[in-house]
């Protein structure tokens, strides 16, 4: 018997948060109009799919029901997998529309840049509309209706997110475009990235960081004295940070990470997981010749088994191997960001944090970074 993680068993879908909510939410809607609520529901996403959702919890009460549905996120290692969805659904003053509010566990916009405005519930504009739909199918319009949406847990659940430093405080953010969580698409974290230039861009802030890692991350926060919404844990998403800031930009990012992140960075990788590239030996030994290494050093570089040890062997010869690496990942990354005009430096730290290597911070201009 094959696992789910075997090549001969496809990956599971599921659903958003957004997909949980419009699902409860038509639910609660057919429960506010007939006075019971059906043991389950289907809606429409905006791809033509047409999933069934089983109602979990259910309330009724003369002003308002409820209905609550369990997030199946398939085999996604999504933070809210297993999280109570839950939508109430009552009258609003009429010619009032429909309202949504946030209930227990879900955040509020408290920073500007985010596809809400400030003092919104963090119920994004695609699950909005999604939610709209599914209440079209119970409802004709107008529809003055208010719709809470929460998320029992959801505050705890949210420390496990970047939503503080987005300025969603208070719970979780309702997501999804498509309905769908497709696992290991990642596609939550590059929206992470995505708004996080947003709030920094509607914020005013000349500078940003991109790290690879929360060490990285902490060291250049205390090497340039950055505020924390300049700072975009990008991970190993560099590519998805670079495509973002050539239609986004900003005056001035910083790339930091450790030695060998930057060295897939200058080998020209831009997704840096090491299941999706590994640091190219034979590159490495090519860069410690440029900067002087002994023929002996760069022959036995073939059999390291790190990029950390062909970094202790040239530091050993007094060879600045950082600097000449860091040099390759700017050309790698202006490269992606040609045109932008924005300014870029490297910062390459090691496991402490301290920095190794720096490069001098230059505009991205001509349509070839090399």
């Amino acid at each position: 018997m094959s696992d789910a993680s075997s090549p001969e068993t496809p990956l599971r879908r599921g659903w958003t948060t957004g997909a949980c909510a419009a699902a409860a939410a038509k639910a609660a809607c057919e429960a506010l109009l007939s006075g019971q609520c059906p043991s389950s529901v289907a809606i429409p996403l905006p791809g033509g799919q047409r999933p069934a959702f089983a109602i979990a919890h259910e309330a009724l009460d003369a002003a308002f029901a409820e209905a609550g549905i369990i997030k199946d996120a398939g085999d996604d290692p999504d933070v809210t997998h297993g999280a109570m969805v839950i939508s109430r659904v009552a009258r609003g003053p009429a010619g009032s529309g429909l309202t949504f509010r946030a209930g227990s566990g879900v955040g509020m916009v408290t920073r500007p840049g985010l596809p809400l405005p400030v003092g919104e519930p963090a119920i994004n504009p695609g699950p909005r509309a999604m939610i709209a739909a599914a209440l079209g199918e119970v409802i004709d319009a107008p529809r003055d209706l208010v719709v809470t949406i929460s998320i029992p847990g959801g505050e705890k659940i949210a420390e496990r997110t970047l939503n503080g430093r987005l300025g969603i405080v208070g719970g979780l953010s309702i997501l999804g475009t498509t309905g769908i969580v497709i696992p290991f698409s990642c596609a939550a974290w590059i929206d992470t990235i995505h708004r996080g230039v947003d709030v920094a861009r509607a914020m005013g802030l000349p500078h940003i960081a991109g790290a690879t890692g929360t060490t990285s991350e902490q060291a250049v926060q205390a090497l340039y004295g950055l505020p924390e919404p300049a700072l975009i844990e990008m991970g190993d998403f560099a590519g998805g940070l670079f495509k973002y800031l050539r239609r986004h930009p900003v005056e001035r990012v910083t790339i930091a990470g450790g030695f060998a992140k930057m060295v897939k960075l200058g080998q020209g990788l831009l997704d840096l997981h090491s299941g999706r590239g590994r640091v190219d030996l034979d590159w490495l030994a090519a860069r410690v010749a440029e900067v002087g290494g002994s023929g002996a050093l760069v022959a036995g570089i073939a059999g390291a088994n790190t990029a950390a040890e062909v970094l202790a062997r040239a530091e050993a010869e007094g060879l600045d191997v950082t600097g000449r690496v860091a040099e390759t990942a700017w050309a790698t990354a202006a490269n992606a960001l040609a045109g932008s005009g924005v300014s870029l430096d490297i910062a390459i730290f090691d496991r402490l944090g301290r920095p190794l290597a720096t490069t001098t911070t230059r505009p991205v201009i001509s349509s070839r970074g090399r």
